[in-house]
């Protein structure tokens, strides 16, 4: 995809248990360490044995960095193992992050999340937490994304459109299903506080990835250059103001979430669709009554109040 913008691009492996790698590597930790090779001389786990993997990449950075010097100016693409721990609270990766910054490197964190985790209440405000708290460990620029969105719903019907989700919209709405679950009405009060957590930091969204589609790919490409500042690069002579070149440096669009559900997502009867969201708007029940009026958490950030119409209200897809 990135050869399409005529741009260099490395992929470096940061995985030690990547054992089978779809793609051509310009770096593999497995030349400097590897997840069976931990394993068994120190008889770790799985999880034991990645985190001393990470802690020995960081003892020996300079490997990583002397590999790096060939690629100069590439646009490189790291690619991390998947397990939590390592970005939620264990430090080696964090560090590892902050020397590649010291020496110059602009760096955006891409957190990739199956799509079809927003089918289920529970894993859906797991993945939120897991998101935020990547976001305030790694301290970088951050962009999480819901993959896989074209399969979305082989796992099972979304509760609200797939804007709800993408825009972490009033999680207050959730509750009732959270409550309703066998082992999750055991912690109501529990559900009611990480839900008020993920909304009061406010700062988790999403974007959608369809990676067999070339425009989902560009959208998304475009999304991870204007976080890292990529569309601000190139300054021309005279002096231009820096906002003038980023607007001139190329077409970033923005993801209409709703161009991608009528593509992907089914609504099998409109017409149902169409009476059930009728009777949802006038009259909300058990999600919490009519609203009239509220506070944009996100715009409330900056003092800012928002008008609700009925289109503001989730909607429930049947």
């Amino acid at each position: 995809m990135t050869n399409n913008y005529h741009r260099k691009v490395s992929i470096v492996n940061i995985d030690p248990a990547n054992d089978h790698i779809p793609y051509p590597c310009a770096v593999n930790i497995a030349d400097l360490i590897t997840l069976d090779d931990v394993m068994d001389e120190f008889g770790l786990g799985p999880n034991g044995g990645m985190m001393y993997c990470m802690e020995y990449l960081e003892k020996n950075l300079d490997w990583l960095i002397e590999k790096l010097k060939p690629l100069k100016d590439d646009c490189i693409l790291f690619d991390f193992p998947g397990q939590v721990e390592l970005f939620t609270h264990h430090n080696s990766v964090k560090n590892i992050l902050e020397q590649l910054q010291k020496i110059n490197y602009r760096l955006v964190t891409v957190h990739l999340v199956d799509a079809h985790y927003c089918t289920d209440p529970a894993k859906y405000i797991s993945v939120l937490l897991l998101s935020l708290k990547t976001m305030l460990q790694l301290e970088l620029p951050h962009v999480n994304v819901l993959s896989k969105v074209d399969l979305i719903e082989t796992y099972g019907k979304l509760n609200f459109s797939l804007e709800y989700y993408t825009e972490v919209m009033d999680l207050s709405y959730l509750l009732d299903s959270l409550n309703a679950d066998a082992f999750g009405k055991k912690y109501q009060n529990l559900n009611k506080a990480l839900c008020e957590l993920i909304e009061d930091f406010s700062l988790v969204g999403f974007y959608t990835l369809c990676v067999e589609e070339k425009d989902s790919m560009t959208k998304l490409q475009q999304v991870i250059d204007k976080a890292g500042g990529f569309v601000f690069g190139g300054l021309t002579e005279g002096n231009e103001s820096i906002m003038l070149t980023a607007m001139k440096s190329g077409n970033w669009q923005h993801e209409d979430v709703r161009d991608v559900q009528e593509k992907w997502i089914d609504n099998d009867d409109n017409e149902d669709e169409d009476t059930e969201n009728d009777d949802l708007q006038g009259n909300i029940g058990g999600m919490g009554g009519i609203i009239n009026r509220a506070v944009d958490k996100r715009s409330n950030r900056f003092g800012a109040t928002k008008e609700f119409t009925e289109n503001d209200i989730p909607r429930r897809i049947v």
